[in-house]
């Protein structure tokens, strides 16, 4: 039979290497994806109820050095909201301003942030 497969969401860390936070969140980012894509061995072939307890969703990881483009950035606001410019962009007053800053000097985008 002929099945779809559902397309994983992707989960992009915008990563700093000099960044301990973000050597950190990028370690815990890599543990709970290879824990959601685990499937069964074959001495729990028949027990499943250990995958029961905690549903895990599998995802993609998509890891960059890069700042975010517009669009991405975009998408970033609309979940923290515009208010919170200045975390995520040094010295922004608020999405315009991230956007100019941004584009100025992609350095002025604070890591690590998970998308």
């Amino acid at each position: 039979m002929f099945r779809f497969h559902k397309t994983l969401d992707v989960i992009t860390l915008f990563h700093k290497q000099s960044s301990q936070a973000s050597i950190r969140a990028l370690t815990i980012l890599k543990q709970q994806s290879a824990i959601a894509s685990e499937t069964a061995t074959e001495d729990q072939a028949s027990d499943h109820s250990h995958q029961h307890t905690k549903q895990r969703v599998e995802f993609d990881l998509n890891v960059s050095e890069d700042p975010p483009t517009p669009d991405q950035l975009r998408n970033i606001f609309e979940y923290i909201g515009p208010q919170r410019a200045g975390d995520l962009v040094k010295g922004a007053r608020d999405e315009a301003d991230a956007m100019k800053k941004l584009k100025e000097n992609g350095d002025n985008f604070k890591r690590p942030v998970v998308g």
